[in-house]
């Protein structure tokens, strides 16, 4: 499957640790992120993050504040703070805007046991603290809050996604 050439996609370098926004070839935007402690693959219970070309299912946060706080894809009221995060030590947080993926390889990421949408994997906010550049997640790809923000204003439901890179 070919990147876009005419529209807005997101690459995903699994081995640098980042996403572009592209139009086309164009590079319009970089993020730093942090994809799945456990590398790269697709098999439900991994821990890992899926590979191949995804397309944005759902956007969700639409109108949440900074540091919105998500359970099952739901705003809980809450708002990430120093305090609700010693309160909570075991959370994985969620937070500000989710870009839920599905694959668009049916066998590699879609259907049975490498469904990308039935694992529940997306872009979606994390505290401040959490370290990005490096692999830590498990198996979505985090983002700092401003920038999952930015990022979900930019592209629409049906943007392609590429997730690849060593």
């Amino acid at each position: 499957m070919p990147a876009p050439r005419d529209r807005q996609w997101l690459r995903v370098d699994l081995g640098r640790q980042q996403v572009e926004l592209l139009n086309g070839e164009r590079v319009l935007a970089r993020y730093a992120v942090s994809t799945a402690t456990n590398g790269p693959g697709e098999r439900n219970g991994s821990g890992c993050t899926p590979r191949g070309w995804h397309v944005i299912r759902a956007r969700i946060g639409e109108g949440c504040p900074l540091g919105a706080v998500f359970v099952g894809r739901r705003w809980t009221g809450e708002v990430c703070t120093p305090e609700l995060m010693a309160a909570h030590p075991h959370r994985d947080w969620i937070l500000t805007r989710i870009l839920w993926l599905s694959g668009l390889q049916p066998g590699f990421n879609r259907l049975g046991v490498v469904d990308t949408m039935r694992r529940f994997i997306y872009f979606h906010g994390c505290p401040d603290t959490t370290p990005l550049g490096v692999p830590g997640s498990a198996g979505c790809i985090r983002m700092r809050n401003t920038d999952v923000r930015e990022l979900h204003d930019r592209v629409a439901a049906g943007t392609r996604v590429w997730i690849g890179g060593d």
